[in-house]
This record gives C-alpha cells, sequence and structure tokens, in this order.
C-alpha cells in the first residue's frame, strides 16, 4: 500500500514552522562564522598550530593557506578533454535463488574545440563466483568479509577509479584533459573494517589507480578531481570552532568542563553556506586538508580540498596533493569542473552522462533477477527464492 500523506501533512508543517523559527538564530551564526574567518586570516601560523594539537572528536581541517583566500578561475584551453566515471549497483539479495551482484560502470569522454565527440559506455559486470563474494586472504580464514552492503560500495568506488584510469591512459600526450569522479576521493567507510580489507581495497585497489594517473602526468596533463554536490561538511567551521575555544589546547572530551562554550556560536554552520557569502560567482576557496585518520594512507595522494561557487550551489571539490601542488594542474581542475558546471546546469556534465549510462533503475533490477531466475530454471538449477520474496512480489486479493 502507497505511503499515507494525508497522516505527515501536520508534522511536515511542523517542521518547516520548526526551521523559520530557528532562521534569525542560523543567521547569526553564519554571521560570527564569517566573522571568525575573517578574524583568523593572519593568523595561519598559530590557528595551524592550535589544529595540530587539538583533540576533537569532530573533523577539523587542516590549513594550507590563509582561510579567507580566494581564487578567480583562469580561462578555459581552446581545446580539451573530460573524462568521468561513475557508478551503480545491485547488491546480494538472500532472498533470491542466486548469491551474486552487479556493479555497472558509466563513462563520459567529451572532448571539446575543434573537432567535439562525445563517447559514451557502460560496463555492467556480475559476479558471483566465490573468490568474488568475499575478500579474505591467507589470514583470514574464518573471517571472510562477504561483499555486499557498504563494503559492495566501496568495491564499486575502486572500480569507478579503475575505469577512470583506463580512459586517461587512453589519452594522447596532446590532450589537455581533467578526470572527474562524483563523490569523494577518500573511502570513508574503510576506517570501520579490518587492516587487510584496507589494504585490499585502498593500497592494492584505489591507490593503484590513482598512482597511474599521477604517473601519466609526467608527459602529459591530465589532473584528477572529485565532485561532491551540495556538502554537509563542517570541516572548515570546525576550524573555526578550535580558533573561538579559549583553552590553549583544545580537548572535546573536556568541553562539560568549559562554562562559556564559546565554540557554540557557530556551531550548527556548514561550510557551504560559509563559503556562499564568502566566494563570488566562479571563485574557489583555499586549499584545506581533509583531517580523516584513513589519510594517514595515502602518502602522496593525500586528500586536499576547496570549495567552488558556480552560477547555483557550492561545491567541494577534492584533489590528491600532487595535484594541489602544481599551479597548472590546480587551476585547471578549477577552471573545467567550473566550465562543465556552466555546460550542465549547474552540474558537471560529463559526471551527468556518466551517471546516465550507469543508473540502475528498480525496473533493470527485477528484469536482472528474473534474468537470472529464468537462466537457472533451463539451467535445471533451483530457481526458487524465499517465500518472502514470492510473497513480496504477489499480488493479493
Amino acid at each position: 500500500m502507497a505511503l499515507d500523506l494525508s497522516k505527515i501533512v501536520d508534522q511536515i508543517a511542523g517542521m518547516v514552522a520548526g526551521l523559520k523559527s530557528g532562521h534569525g538564530e542560523r543567521l547569526e551564526r553564519l554571521n560570527r562564522a564569517l566573522g571568525v574567518l575573517h578574524s583568523q586570516s593572519n593568523n595561519l601560523e598559530q590557528l595551524a598550530k592550535k589544529i595540530e594539537l587539538s583533540k576533537t572528536t569532530w573533523l577539523v581541517a587542516r590549513l594550507v593557506e590563509p582561510i579567507d583566500r580566494h581564487y578567480q578561475p583562469q580561462p578555459a584551453p581552446s581545446e580539451f578533454t573530460v573524462i568521468a566515471t561513475d557508478g551503480s549497483h545491485i547488491d546480494v539479495d538472500r532472498h533470491r535463488p542466486a548469491y551474486c551482484y552487479l556493479i555497472n560502470i558509466g563513462s563520459a569522454v567529451l572532448c571539446y574545440g575543434v573537432h567535439p565527440e562525445a563517447i559514451l559506455d557502460s560496463q555492467p559486470h556480475v559476479y558471483a563466483s566465490d573468490e568474488e563474494l568475499v575478500i579474505s586472504s591467507p589470514g583470514m580464514q574464518g573471517r571472510e568479509q562477504p561483499v555486499e552492503g557498504n563494503l559492495l560500495s566501496i568495491k564499486r568506488g575502486v572500480e569507478e577509479c579503475c575505469h577512470l584510469a583506463e580512459l586517461a591512459s587512453g589519452l594522447s600526450e596532446e590532450d589537455i584533459a581533467l578526470a572527474l569522479m562524483d563523490g569523494s576521493l577518500i573511502l570513508w567507510n574503510l576506517e570501520a573494517y579490518p587492516e587487510v580489507i584496507t589494504d585490499i581495497m585502498l593500497n592494492r585497489g584505489f591507490l593503484v589507480y590513482l598512482e597511474t594517473i599521477r604517473k601519466l602526468n609526467k608527459d602529459r596533463n591530465v589532473p584528477v578531481a572529485s565532485y561532491i554536490s551540495y556538502p554537509r561538511s563542517t570541516d572548515v567551521v570546525n576550524a573555526l570552532r578550535v580558533a573561538l575555544c579559549p583553552m590553549a589546547t583544545v580537548d572535546s572530551d573536556r568541553c562539560s568542563e568549559c562554562k562559556t562554550r564559546e565554540c557554540n556560536f557557530v556551531a550548527g554552520v556548514r561550510d557551504r553556506e560559509l563559503f556562499a557569502e564568502l566566494l563570488a560567482s566562479g571563485e574557489r576557496s583555499a586549499l584545506f586538508v581533509s583531517p580523516s585518520t584513513i589519510q594517514k594512507r595515502y602518502g602522496k595522494h593525500l586528500v586536499l580540498f576547496f570549495y567552488m561557487k558556480s552560477d547555483d550551489e557550492i561545491a567541494r571539490v577534492e584533489i590528491p596533493q600532487w595535484v594541489a601542488s602544481d599551479k597548472t594542474k590546480l587551476n585547471l581542475v578549477h577552471t573545467l569542473i567550473l566550465d562543465q558546471c556552466r555546460r550542465g546546469q549547474g552540474y558537471p556534465v560529463a559526471l551527468s552522462e556518466a551517471h546516465e549510462k550507469a543508473v540502475v533503475t528498480g525496473a533493470d533490477r527485477e528484469n536482472f533477477w528474473q534474468m537470472v531466475e529464468s537462466s537457472l530454471a533451463e539451467g535445471h538449477l533451483p530457481a526458487v527464492g524465499s517465500a518472502k520474496s514470492q510473497s513480496k512480489r504477489t499480488r493479493w486479493v
């Protein structure tokens, strides 16, 4: 039975009323955050040291340059290429007769200039062998990790990066290009898994493909970046919370001892709200370093980020350290992502096209499982799932 929307009308109205009543307070917090940001612009070394020594349960951006610095985009080259990948998947379903999953990687290669061209493709792959359904190593007997849920999402991200590296390798040395992914370059969810999983997914997977792209840049110009639309992160605002703290060394475990709680004056403000006020259309922010603990494993691919204001929104753009340290590549990332957003109704058109090739609809999922079950039946193998699955697909009178 469909959701009865009539029963939540009053609840939604109450939610809106609550947001409206708190609007003034949120605006006050934002203005306070902007004031702190500007006041700390000439205090880089001292604030950076305080952040380094702080112990917080919230993520605090590490500073690279004055916190209120902002940059105009450079003119786009007359000819360039943007390559992008995105993915979708069908997870393992224990109620189905076959234990398997599918990953579909969509890609877009968009060439601009004298000879414009668009190459759009998708590569679906079904994983069903014993080796593909779990992650294991010689030291993991009895503790194999099934590839499903969050781990499948991580694996899909690794496959997206793998395909992006393959596309980048196919470019000519004369091409000026941008390799673009959707979402974060930081595999955050790996922090919840054993060391061996991190080693396989990150050290022997994701970072290998980033290294492939880095090596390509020795004789060509193809920086890699990721794009996060409408980010919810507060890393930079949390740096301002550290600045406001009256303690010489911030320790969030001792916050209950603080009577004044100055840091709460900017709590609740998101980075995108801060930079929506600071940046003009087309500009990018200063560079920051993400504080995730998984970053300790990234080495030369340590992820930095900046915020960029397109005509429609504030986005977070992440880049490896080897891109951030090369001004030409950094400027190219900024320029071409902005150009893509303006061509794509506020969102990079290459990512939009890659997503369209990758997307797996509800109908696609059902057709996939019907194909699996039909193939099992043709092969004279059990093709009946659980009673729960059968019940959901059967209309009751």
